[in-house]
């Protein structure tokens, strides 16, 4: 069961906001950012409307939900061991929860961090052992640090509960002050806000059938009654689900367009730009939003590992170094840490891998049940020795020689 204490009159932190001058928290609460120049609010709502944001949302948060999260035992020699007895191991590697598996809380909070700025999760325990893990809503936590270290306080309707840094596993965005993270989606909101136009300017475009607005010209005078009957039988004829069809003009009437069409704007340019630019947020290669138009054979293995040493790395080692402080004990750090295997993202082709083995091998640095491990392949009876198969296999055949 849940330890909560109500948070003491001291530690309450206090905010002098006003409707007018609102905190970014409560513009949270709501859901909401500060206006940007493009005229639109951005918000982690409206941010993910934009496929190129919710790809690099979605890319990042997977790729750490589904690496597998491992607790490991260390060694008096310096070597490590899965520690399955530990009741973080089911925790991190099975189901966070009753109702949640890890797979679901990793991406959870990931998803949290980059659209909130800060994925929050409560390390439940019972009697000193960690039982479970719950994910806390971003907007409902507030972080205090007047007195250095941070302290969590989660508001639920009138109450208060107050969690101290080995409760909680923090994953945050970029800090200044190296606790409360700002998401990409809040530093990089006048980006956003111009994908976000551009995608209502191509929906007013194509609901007009991609024309622009114009003018009818005649040779003649009319009068405002005749002027106001054309212009509303033009539009009800070429504007809604009628756009696009043949126009066709009274006597002495010839049509002039006023603005330029989506080709003379370059908007695929400036839309192909705009996802560069969100990419550059996220710190995603761009053929991983499905902007390939740099992409080639050669250099998307390239980009794939940019992927992992300079997107997914910092944010997993940021998970590594949060679960050691929340989930194990002061005790425990000296032998039990969590780590994340990187090596399905890392697996070329099946004979870039025979051959990465081949030397390893012979390099004695892994043996043969070793490799086989990395491939899901059971071991066989004397692959445990290391030894170099090359030289092995030379010696064999000299002494088979008369």
């Amino acid at each position: 069961m849940f330890h909560w204490r109500r948070k003491k009159t001291d530690e309450q932190e206090q905010k002098n906001w006003t409707l007018a001058a609102p905190g970014e928290e409560l513009l949270a609460l709501f859901g909401a950012l500060p206006g940007t120049a493009s005229g639109i609010s951005v918000s982690a709502e409206s941010a993910l409307r934009v496929p190129a944001v919710a790809c690099a949302v979605r890319v990042i948060a997977e790729a750490v939900a589904q690496l597998p999260l491992i607790t490991y035992q260390r060694g008096e020699d310096g070597s490590k061991a899965r520690a399955t007895a530990h009741p973080a191991y089911a925790l991190l590697h099975d189901d966070a929860n009753e109702w949640q598996s890890a797979y679901d809380l990793k991406l959870q909070l990931q998803t949290d961090a980059l659209l909130h700025g800060n994925g929050y999760g409560f390390v439940n325990r019972v009697g000193g052992t960690v039982r479970e893990i719950i994910r806390l809503a971003p907007t409902a936590v507030s972080i205090n640090t007047e007195t250095g270290a941070p302290r969590y306080a989660l508001t639920e309707g009138k109450s208060q509960r107050v969690f101290m840094p080995d409760q909680i596993i923090h994953i945050h965005g970029l800090s200044t002050d190296g606790f409360i993270g700002k998401s990409p989606v809040r530093l990089a909101a006048e980006a956003i806000g111009i994908a976000i136009a551009q995608e209502r300017h191509a929906a007013r475009l194509l609901g007009n059938g991609g024309r622009p607005s114009g003018v009818l010209k005649l040779a003649g005078k009319l009068s405002k009654d005749a002027v106001a009957r054309i212009r509303a039988a033009w539009n009800n004829a070429h504007s809604g689900d009628n756009a696009g069809g043949t126009a066709v003009l009274e006597e002495d009437m010839s049509f002039e367009p006023l603005s330029f069409n989506s080709v003379d704007m370059q908007f695929l340019e400036l839309n192909k730009f705009q996802i560069e630019q969100i990419a550059r947020i996220f710190r995603v290669p761009p053929h991983l939003l499905m902007e390939l138009g740099r992409a080639t054979w050669s250099n998307s293995e390239e980009m794939g590992r940019v992927f992992l040493t300079y997107t997914l790395m910092p944010w997993l080692k940021q998970w590594e170094g949060a679960l050691r402080r929340a989930v194990f004990t002061k005790d425990e750090r000296q032998k039990f840490f969590a780590e994340f295997l990187v090596d399905d993202f890392q697996r070329a082709d099946l004979a870039a891998r025979a051959s990465a083995y081949q030397q390893l091998i012979a390099s004695r640095v892994i043996n043969p049940n070793e490799a086989r491990a990395m491939e899901n392949r059971p071991p066989y009876e004397g692959g445990d020795e290391f030894i170099n198969p090359n030289v092995q296999a030379a010696s064999d055949t000299t002494s088979e020689e008369p």
